[in-house]
């Protein structure tokens, strides 16, 4: 099985010292980063969806093998809680096509208030293209349910398995052949990261994208690092 690991964001000041070189330019970020990471989820897209010219800079600055996995927007998944989002996917989708070969899973995260509403769910994963890698976060206990799980499995679309400080945290279920893991917490032990390990290879997936969280500490860059290598 392949991991695929980063962090999610990569843009950020508070990480020169810790990661990247002290008077490295934001320009230059990106190609640093892509020489220690082969993945990043970017979450800026969830505030505000950059432009297609952008994402193909992002593109053109990276290794073939690298990928760009997008969260959705706040409209999609906040605003308007999957209902009625044709349009506004549309849009989202059309950006994130043009990573071309290195475009990777797309992030639709709930939020916290969002209640299990199965026949809404089932309608917006049909308006997913199949040639597209999607991943669901759910962050109400209620959606933790076989029904649910079947719903993504139907369209082969990965349950986020989330590790946060606080919160819900999602059962290790696999619903696609490939998982998405996103570590939240601040402090990862090396048992820690090596029992994540372990039960992502038990799942059988092709390739697993984890993820750590940005905090001004910048040991999220410290923990994808020591995942990489625990995992060989």
């Amino acid at each position: 099985m392949i991991f695929r690991v980063g962090t999610s964001g990569f843009s950020y000041p508070e990480w020169k010292g810790s990661f990247y070189p002290e008077k490295i330019k934001a320009a230059d970020m990106l190609a640093f980063y892509a020489q220690r990471f082969d993945t990043v989820e970017i979450n800026a897209s969830f505030y505000r969806m950059p432009t297609v010219a952008t994402v193909e800079a992002w593109a053109s600055q990276v290794p073939p093998e690298f990928r760009f996995v997008m969260k959705a927007s706040r409209r999609i998944t906040h605003d308007r809680r999957l209902n009625e989002v044709s349009d506004t996917l549309t849009f989202f989708l059309n950006v994130a096509l043009a990573l071309g070969e290195r475009r990777g899973p797309l992030l639709f995260q709930l939020p916290p208030n969002f209640k299990q509403d199965l026949p809404r769910l089932e309608a917006f994963l049909a308006l997913l293209p199949a040639t597209v890698q999607a991943a669901m976060e759910f962050r109400h206990a209620s959606w933790f349910e076989d029904p649910v799980f079947d719903a993504l499995r139907a369209r082969g679309v990965a349950l986020c398995i989330a590790d946060t400080e606080d919160g819900v945290d999602a059962p290790f279920v696999a619903t696609a052949p490939w998982g998405y893991l996103r570590l939240r917490d601040v402090d990862y032990s090396d048992e820690q990261l090596a029992a994540f390990i372990e039960r992502a290879r038990s799942q059988n997936w092709s390739e697993a994208f984890v993820f750590f969280k940005h905090e001004d500490a910048g040991r999220g860059p410290q923990f994808a690092e020591r995942f990489v290598k625990l995992a060989g």
